[in-house]
């Protein structure tokens, strides 16, 4: 449900006698900033307010529906509103215009107050903490001083990221969007050919282009084709164009045919979109505008600014998410995971996401179903939908049993295939260890989320990739090693980022598996082996013996073994030592020698 209508309106910041001092060293006397509020009001102590950082081109109205206006029309309508992501039910959520900006705050097209004129050319040069810096002393002046979140996707992400960084104390949450900590080359090539189809069009006038009349549109609409491209991946384009031509233009009269020979025109689709695109951009923003936050975006370099990633992120204290999706070649998957690595190196709370997006960087704008869920899921909203691990009847508890017997008090933990958390909820009760979970289903990691864990949307047949060597104390592989494509691997990448693993398995050695197999010649469908030999997940079925034999093979040692029995007689063949014939399932603590 949307939140209704939203009123814009205006606060001019209180700031000292010689002005905001900015950080390359330029200095405003004034600044004005624009935004908008909804949601429920904002608790004495801001613990359900969050702050949303709009990207590149946006601007204060988030959600809702303006004054004047009959529908809702907020750049992130389906994220905010009752039930939603972001459930306004319960959270208050303030989005204010960007320093730099043309909607309403103080940027290059306002009037200085010393001259009288707009700033034109003379608007200081800012950065992303500038602009944050701003966020802050706004939201000081409405009396918030804390945030249960801080969220932005883009170049919003970049801002939200900074929040964390720079006043950790003031932050919860954090939500990085498709977002990095510094924008990439191929990035940058297009941000800078932008900036000169800008300061290359006669009417820019070097910036004091306001009040004579003309205005560098033709420049500001190539800026903006060329970045439309970037928000769109190849697979959207071709979905959504192909080399599909307008018919109305083939259909024209000669004199169009005429003029589109002259000027090279093609009559693509494609052409036709960017062309409108380009054109109605020049008529909501400000060509000095986009110059000043693309420069401040470009400069933005998180490591380079504090020595490393790591370094960075050693005072942030909120939890984190990290949001990537997959078709985002502008903001890439890779630099999310950067992050993340960084993130656990310095031993934060993170919870990471990698969506599948084949529409591209606007994906975050565009199709939210997953994102939203996760979203909800991350923020600690009242009256929450998961299933605590105390309501769950789990079939495995007495496996968890055994983990839970085989963990040291206050460890590491990194459990991989951690389905909804329940395990390291146990874990973390019983045993006071902090955990990270990784698993592949995004439902399950929807439920852990939602249950407070930090999850890793990752697919463990790809190495562990994103998490730094040793990074955990032990690691939990639960029922999940048969289904790997290369278990060995798996193993090895397990003892690389954990010191100690724990190994749960199925024992295809077990009497009844056998009996099945040599009287019935079937394979067998029963207890841990539930599935019919064509839709089973596993695909390397071994015996205890086997994983012993590997263990021994690599130079691994086996600490210590609990064998789970699948019934009376089970129980009685284990105490004769018949662990490969009685043992139904294994749970086995192994560590590099």
């Amino acid at each position: 449900m949307t939140v209704g209508i939203v009123e814009p309106q205006r606060l001019t910041l209180q700031l000292p006698a010689d002005g905001f001092r900015l950080e390359r060293g330029g200095m405003l006397p004034e600044i004005q900033v624009a935004y908008e509020r909804c949601g429920q009001p904002a608790q004495p102590d801001g613990r359900n307010v969050i702050y949303i950082c709009h990207a590149l081109t946006g601007d204060a109205h988030v959600a809702g529906i303006r004054p004047g206006e009959t529908e809702p029309s907020g750049w992130w309508e389906g994220m905010i509103g009752s039930g939603r992501g972001i459930d306004t039910d319960y959270y208050h959520v303030v989005c204010a215009n960007m320093l730099g900006g043309c909607r309403g705050t103080t940027g290059p097209s306002s009037i200085d107050p010393r001259t009288g004129h707009p700033y034109g050319s003379h608007f200081p040069t800012m950065t992303v903490a500038d602009i944050v810096a701003v966020q802050r002393l706004f939201l000081q002046q409405l009396g918030i001083t804390h945030l249960a979140a801080v969220a932005g996707g883009s170049f919003g992400g970049m801002q939200a990221l900074e929040w964390a960084i720079r006043f950790p104390d003031a932050v919860d949450r954090c939500l990085v969007i498709a977002a990095a900590a510094s924008v990439n080359s191929q990035a940058l090539a297009f941000d800078i050919i932008g900036r000169q189809a800008i300061v290359e069009d006669p009417d820019w006038q070097g910036g004091d282009y306001y009040g004579t009349g003309r205005a560098p549109v033709h420049g500001l609409a190539r800026a903006r084709k060329l970045g439309h491209i970037t928000y769109l991946s190849s697979q959207m384009m071709d979905d959504k164009f192909g080399r599909a031509k307008r018919t109305e233009w083939l259909e024209a009269d000669d004199a169009f045919h005429a003029e589109s020979r002259r000027t090279f025109r093609t009559y693509f689709q494609v052409e036709s979109y960017l062309q409108h695109q380009g054109e109605k951009f020049t008529t909501r923003f400000d060509a000095n505008s986009y110059l000043h936050i693309t420069h401040a975006m470009d400069e933005y370099d998180v490591a380079e600014r504090h020595g490393s990633l790591e370094q960075a992120f050693a005072a942030v204290q909120a939890r984190m998410l990290v949001v990537a999706l997959s078709g985002d070649w502008l903001f890439m998957p890779e630099q999310s995971a950067e992050m993340v690595k960084a993130l656990l190196n310095q031993r934060k709370r993170v919870t990471y996401c990698h969506l599948e997006a084949p529409a591209g960087h606007d994906a975050f704008l565009t199709h939210i179903d997953e994102l939203q869920q996760v979203i909800r899921a991350f923020l600690p909203w009242v009256g929450s939908q998961a299933a605590s691990a105390e309501a769950h009847a789990d079939e495995a508890a007495s496996e968890h049993d055994a983990v839970v017997a085989l963990v040291p008090a206050g460890s590491r933990v990194l459990d991989l295939g951690c389905g909804d958390g329940t395990l390291l909820a146990r874990l973390e009760r019983e045993k006071h260890a902090r955990g990270v979970g990784v698993e592949i289903d995004v439902s399950e990691v929807v439920r852990a989320t939602d249950a407070g864990q930090d999850v890793l949307l990752e697919d463990i047949d790809d190495g562990l990739a994103i998490i730094p060597d040793q990074t955990f104390d032990i690691a939990v592989l639960s029922e999940t090693l048969q289904v790997m494509r290369r278990p060995r691997f798996v193993v090895q990448q397990i003892l690389r980022v954990a010191r100690e693993a724990i190994i749960t398995f199925p024992n295809f050695g077990y009497l009844p598996v056998r009996a099945q197999l040599l009287l019935a010649g079937r394979m067998p469908k029963r207890g841990p082996l539930p599935f019919e030999w064509y839709d089973t997940p596993n695909i390397h079925l071994f015996t205890l013996n086997d994983f012993l034999a590997l263990c021994r093979a690599d130079g691994l040692i086996v600490q210590e073994m609990r064998l789970l029995p699948g019934g009376a007689w089970s129980r009685a063949g284990l105490s004769l030592g018949l662990h490969n014939l009685a043992a139904e399932r294994a749970v086995i603590r192994i560590a590099k020698r």
